[in-house]
């Protein structure tokens, strides 16, 4: 019944027609940028923290017989 009623409300919604200003589409573009640059900086992190623990294990072990 829920889905019904969601599904209705959504067939029947008509257009705002509000006005968004220039400082609140910057300020919605500038917090894109920093959610999209906060993932990729993750995502980075995630791909090359084993690739640095592979290579410090690396350095570790030939370091100990010289």
């Amino acid at each position: 019944m829920r889905i019904i009623l969601f599904l209705a409300a959504m067939v029947a919604a008509t257009s705002a027609a509000a006005y968004m200003g220039p400082g609140a589409g910057l300020g919605m573009l500038g917090s894109l940028v920093a959610v999209v640059g906060a993932v990729l900086v993750a995502v980075v992190g995630l791909l090359v923290l084993p690739v640095r623990m592979l290579l410090k294990r690396r350095r570790k072990a030939q370091q100990k017989p010289g």
